[in-house]
């Protein structure tokens, strides 16, 4: 069985997580894990960060009803970083973007390549 105590932490006891849709790869958002959020996202399959902000666990979706389903939990090779690949409903970011990756850098400029999604 998976032990989350075996992946390296930062010095807050956090691990940066990286969403990525698990159909299109898109990768939709990065948030912060600590060793109990990993065991609840296995354990309920509700992907579960830890607010910095708040310092409070986060229900991706508890509140805006955008949920972020587990399909895999993937470990980088240093063990430092994870791949979550979520089925994810509506946007992923908080400005309403599918993805919080809307701006590129493109010939020294900053140019905004997703427009927040209309409302249903």
């Amino acid at each position: 069985m998976f032990d989350p105590a075996t992946l390296h932490y930062d010095a807050h006891g956090l691990i940066p997580a990286i969403a990525q849709d698990a159909t299109n790869g898109d990768v939709l958002m990065m948030a912060w894990m600590n060793a109990e959020a990993v065991a609840r996202t296995l354990e309920t399959g509700r992907v579960t960060y830890w607010s910095r902000s708040r310092q409070s666990f986060w229900v991706k979706g508890e509140t805006s009803g955008h949920v972020q389903k587990l399909v895999e939990m993937r470990v980088d090779c240093d063990r430092d970083t994870l791949l979550v690949l979520v089925d994810q409903a509506g946007p992923a970011c908080h400005t309403n973007r599918r993805s919080c990756f809307f701006t590129a850098l493109r010939d020294g400029a900053e140019v905004e390549i997703l427009r927040p999604l209309q409302a249903d």
